[in-house]
């Protein structure tokens, strides 16, 4: 169709470019995993090595450690077995030579990691990057720290926003919906915005011609990727990417997805004119190297696993980029709010008595008063950090 071409050319113009593979949208709260890899995967190699991973077909080069075989492990600090943990099979190593690969350089990120339980009802939740720096998953060492790794072994449901089956097909549907026939994008912008977003793409003649066919919400995300692209993360490094090469080599699982493409795709065509302005001028407000500064900070607060701290980053952020703060928090509702609350209904109901579910979400999911671990406290589960 002529959308996919679009594409297609578009993947071509930023290889031509020499940009490195790496996707990092301007919020990771607003693009979805499903629509942001998908994208990803337009531009082409090594973009989808993350399906490749969802299939199962990526090599993993990572060891579990000694303290993760135990069964029953404790988190760290003392206490009683994580709650869940009902005597799994033993992990297994996900690299051999884990001894003669030598003493283990820096512990694992900690990540936002959190345990909610009610009554003998157990969700695990992992705020994770959809992409990722190599610098935190290094060769021959544990990807995650042990108590991840002993809830994602404890449990036979691995959710993600998106099923793999339905992030294959994603690109289709981001073509479809993002792409018109014609060049559209000159007409739906105000003209000081447009010609900030051409100065902006001014390096780049042939995307910016591409963008030219986007709608705004789309533009937006691909503004974002080429604004990104020297921050040097990767997207077969996502925290996604690296669970599936972990729980898919243990017998027995599933992955499923929070919510399907349809309404996913629909968090952002839904969207008025309006919003899909105000998208695309947050994203043309700052310099590409103040946004590079933001992703690092961002990559910091994540290492650091704190979830309120990340929730609290973005707002501040959001409310100092925003040109009308009532339609930036009308976004903010669409694309996060309304999706943590469908999120929180599908993983308490595929939740079940002494069956876990290990849940992984963007990590500007989980925080603040109306953050995913809010809303399961409303439903009466106690939540601590992992």
């Amino acid at each position: 169709m002529p959308e996919a071409t679009a594409a297609r050319r578009l993947a071509r113009r930023l290889r031509a470019s020499g940009a490195r593979a790496a996707f990092l949208p301007r919020s990771w709260a607003r693009t979805a995993t499903g629509t942001a890899l998908a994208l990803a995967v337009a531009l082409g190699p090594p973009f989808e090595r993350p399906l490749a991973a969802s299939r199962g077909w990526l090599s993993c080069a990572y060891a579990a450690g000694a303290a993760a075989n135990a069964t029953g492990m404790a988190p760290p600090g003392g206490g009683g077995p994580l709650p869940g943990f009902h005597s799994p099979p033993p992990m297994p190593n996900y690299a051999s030579g884990t001894t003669a690969g030598g003493a283990i350089r820096r512990p694992p990120a900690r990540m936002p990691f959190y345990v909610a339980t009610r009554g003998s009802t157990t969700i695990y939740l992992l705020g994770t990057l959809h992409v990722g720096d190599p610098y935190d998953f290094p060769p021959n060492q544990p990807p995650f720290r042990a108590p991840i790794l002993a809830a994602l072994n404890a449990s036979p449901i691995l959710a993600l926003e998106l099923s793999p089956d339905e992030l294959l097909v994603s690109q289709d549907d981001v073509s479809k919906y993002g792409i018109c026939r014609r060049p559209c994008l000159p007409q739906m912008l105000p003209k000081p915005l447009w010609a900030k977003l051409a100065a902006r793409m001014r390096g780049n003649p042939e995307a910016l011609a591409e963008i030219r066919r986007m709608r705004p919400w789309l533009a937006s995300m691909l503004v974002e990727t080429y604004d990104s692209l020297t921050a040097g993360l990767q997207t077969e490094y996502g925290t996604e990417a690296q669970l599936q090469n972990v729980f898919l080599r243990l017998k027995g699982r599933k992955v499923v997805g929070l919510e399907t493409l349809a309404e996913q795709m629909r968090a952002f065509t839904g969207l008025t004119l309006a919003q899909q302005r105000e998208m695309l001028a947050q994203d043309v407000a700052q310099t590409p190297a103040q946004d590079v500064a933001d992703v690092n900070e961002l990559v910091h607060l994540w290492r650091v696993g704190d979830a309120d701290a990340i929730a609290a980053w973005e707002v501040a952020r959001s409310e100092r980029l925003a040109h009308n703060l009532r339609l930036s928090e009308s976004i903010d509702n669409r694309v996060v709010y309304e999706r943590n609350r469908r999120f929180v209904t599908r993983m308490v109901q595929i939740a079940a008595p002494n069956r876990p579910v290990f849940v992984a979400i963007g990590a500007l999911h989980l925080g603040g008063r109306r953050g995913v671990l809010a809303l399961l406290r409303q439903r009466g589960f106690t939540v601590e950090a992992g």
